[in-house]
């Protein structure tokens, strides 16, 4: 069992990444010496100022803009709303005053977010494993998925491993290039951008991937010059490969994966488990704070802001996914910047046992790793996820039939 000093708050200096590197650094893909920020600050204040500097209009046109950066519609609040630190209900009401156009794609795709929650609380671990192993493949498969002589894969790829984000596009075209294209492992694909991604969750990401493949649709998202051209014209202009170019042509796009004879969760008309509608138990002396739900605005913590909160790195997990450096650091900012206000204590080893016999509150998480961890912790109080629309028995077999299901939010 292992206490962990309180992170430094987020500031200009390396003091958070330092900190990592001496708590954490044995964990991270990089190791102690590489350790480094990536391009979202961690933290309340830094969401809160992300949020109150949102800008909606535009949105429709431009959010799928790569270059020149400053041309992007992009809102970059994925990474506060992947750990709760901006709910959807929160960007949601944000963009309330927006033009209706912009208004209503950047709440689609909060929808399309929720609908990733609704279908990894129902399907779990199934989501990834329902598929077969690779693609029905490239005739002449590619040595390297994301060959770095392209411009467009080395710029993409520079900025997935130095950022640890990505515009929507971008995303399309490496889970393209590296599935249909290069007809590699798809799961193999996900678990780098799990890896690296400060938003990175197996829900959205997952779901991101399979859509690019066309699991779902049946119809593969194909990737070439087209879309470079069109959204980041100065990658085609400056690459050694533009008289020769790979992706010169559209794909020869293969059929989707086949999935295994039983080996695909239902998808039709069905409960979604969702976790308590209101609160269940109380009395809590403490508050278990996950990744998923570390925002000011966290329902176990509001409930009583006297109860001091606890919040474990999970040294076996952590020590099997290998996540980047910058990932841990966007945690421990937020950590450091949470002390600010309130008690914490930070601690690091195997959650069950790091929390045993406490008396704890928590607020449900819809992941499948959550229900594992809470039965083994015990917490006295559960506090209901803060949905965007409360899952019920609906399809989950694509995005229209879910949609046209659950409504719109109210």
């Amino acid at each position: 069992m292992s206490a962990l000093p309180t992170p430094p708050p987020p500031g200009e200096g390396r003091e958070v990444v330092e900190w990592v590197a001496a708590h954490l650094g044995d964990l991270a893909l990089e190791g102690p010496e590489g350790i480094r920020p990536g391009g979202h600050r961690g933290g309340q204040m830094a969401a809160d100022a992300a949020l109150a500097a949102l800008e909606v209009k535009g949105y429709a046109a431009r959010r799928s803009n790569v270059l020149p950066a400053g041309s992007r519609g992009a809102t970059r609040l994925s990474p506060y709303i992947r750990h709760g630190l901006i709910t959807l209900r929160d960007a949601w009401d944000a963009a309330a005053d927006a033009p209706a156009r912009d208004r209503d794609k950047f709440r689609d795709e909060l929808m399309w977010q929720e609908y990733a929650r609704h279908l990894y609380a129902r399907t779990g671990t199934a989501l990834g494993r329902a598929l077969r192993n690779e693609q029905p493949g490239a005739a002449d498969p590619w040595p390297e998925p994301w060959p770095r002589e392209m411009a467009c894969m080395d710029a993409v790829t520079t900025e997935l491993e130095d950022d640890g984000w990505l515009v929507n596009q971008t995303r399309m075209w490496m889970a393209s290039q590296w599935a249909v294209r290069a007809g590699a492992d798809w799961r193999r694909g996900e678990d780098l951008f799990f890896t690296h991604l400060l938003d990175g969750s197996r829900a959205a990401n997952r779901l991101g991937w399979q859509w690019t493949v066309g699991t779902g649709s049946g119809k593969p998202y194909g990737f070439s010059r087209w879309q470079v051209e069109k959204r980041a014209p100065q990658l085609c202009a400056s690459c050694p490969l533009a008289a020769r170019c790979p992706i010169e042509k559209w794909p020869d796009t293969p059929p989707a994966p086949e999935v295994p004879e039983g080996g695909a969760p239902y998808l039709g008309r069905g409960d979604i488990p969702a976790g308590p509608a209101q609160v269940e138990g109380g009395g809590a002396e403490e508050v278990w704070l996950t990744a998923e739900s570390l925002g000011d605005d966290d329902p176990a913590l509001a409930a009583d802001l006297e109860r001091p909160a606890v919040f474990v790195f999970d040294e076996p997990l952590l020590r099997r996914l290998r996540l980047s450096g910058k990932r841990l650091v966007f945690l421990a900012e937020t950590l450091g910047d949470f002390a600010t206000r309130g008690p914490l204590e930070v601690r690091r080893g195997d959650v069950a046992a790091e929390l045993a016999g406490r008396s704890l509150a928590v607020t449900h998480a819809p992941v499948p790793g959550f229900a594992r961890r809470s039965a083994a912790v015990g917490p006295v109080e559960v506090h209901p996820w803060p949905w965007l629309t409360r899952p019920k028995a609906a399809p989950v077999r694509s995005f229209t039939a879910w949609r046209k299901s659950v409504g719109s939010p109210r």
